[in-house]
């Protein structure tokens, strides 16, 4: 079975601010410190709760998780906020849930997180970052495998690809066990960024799994076809079903945007090549370009059927 799943928002329950991305600016956290934060937070996990739920009636397998949860968290320790307590037992029951619903969650911090970076502050920073992740899914009750996925990019090159990835494989190391053994790497939309077939040298080095990445695949191919590419990420995954994304350019929607950018919704159908595979869709839309796509297609187009994710 392949399904599908979408990103961090959910545009149907937005409409009644049941959302995971409440947050504020700098200033406001100087002014109301940690304590905000922890208001914040909790009402964004109690939300997380309400998504599952949400996720499960309408037949969603896998969802990726904001990365907003705890508003400023890097600045503080969890364990520092006034309601520590009942986030974790509501972050408890929210794995929970997820796991008696067969609900694969994942995560995909944002391009701030550069272990390739030469810069040591940049490094530290990353994984501090990465950690509350791993801290979060730990806290879900989420198993430490790639099972829950915590995905990021290499985000630069500094001029020589290898030696860059050398300084990743060096500071994977760093990386506590709860994001070691959850983290994946994803294919660039650049032609002077990371290929798939880049990405292989991580994988070979420290084991990691590569999420293919279709749209990013047409702008930077590594000399390999769609299903060559997809088949070689898909090799690097063992015992666990291969992660993958996908999306459309919103030049279909709209003229004078970059090619690279997210289309609202999906137009064609998405060839897994025969293969299962859990897709989430990077549109715009969220839940409703999946709904929207198995209005249209329902199933693969060699009679592969898919779930609502």
């Amino acid at each position: 079975m392949t399904n599908l799943g979408y990103c961090c928002i959910n545009m149907t329950l937005r409409k009644d601010k049941i959302t995971t991305n409440r947050s504020m600016i700098k200033r406001t956290f100087l002014k109301e410190g940690v304590d905000r934060s922890s208001e914040l937070a909790l009402e964004n996990a109690r939300d997380l709760v309400k998504i599952i739920k949400w996720n499960h009636t309408n037949g969603f397998k896998l969802f990726r998780m904001s990365s907003d949860l705890v508003p400023w968290a890097s600045e503080f320790q969890l364990s520092d906020m006034k309601d520590y307590e009942k986030f974790a037992n509501v972050l408890k029951g929210a794995g929970a849930l997820a796991k008696s619903y067969g609900q694969r969650i994942t995560s995909h911090p944002g391009p701030f997180n550069v272990l390739v970076s030469p810069n040591d502050r940049v490094v530290d920073n990353t994984i501090r970052d990465l950690s509350i992740h791993g801290e979060h899914f730990d806290l879900m009750g989420l198993e430490r495998s790639h099972q829950n996925p915590i995905n990021i990019h290499c985000n630069g090159v500094y001029g020589d690809k290898k030696s860059a990835m050398d300084r990743f494989i060096k500071n994977f190391k760093r990386l506590p066990e709860s994001v070691q053994s959850r983290l994946v790497v994803e294919n660039d939309d650049k032609a002077s960024m990371y290929s798939v077939k880049d990405l292989m040298y991580l994988h070979e080095h420290i084991g990691i799994p590569i999420t293919f990445d279709y749209h990013h695949h047409k702008f930077n191919t590594g000399g390999l076809t769609e299903q060559e590419a997809l088949e070689l990420a898909m090799s690097t995954w063992g015992d666990y079903k291969p992660l993958v994304h996908y999306s459309e350019s919103r030049q279909l929607e709209e003229e004078g945007v970059k090619a690279q950018a997210h289309s609202d919704y999906i137009y064609s159908e998405i060839n897994t090549y025969g293969h299962s595979l859990d897709i989430e869709v990077e549109a715009k839309m969220k839940e409703l370009t999946v709904l929207d796509y198995l209005s249209k297609f329902g199933k693969h187009p060699k009679g592969h059927s898919m779930g609502k994710a």
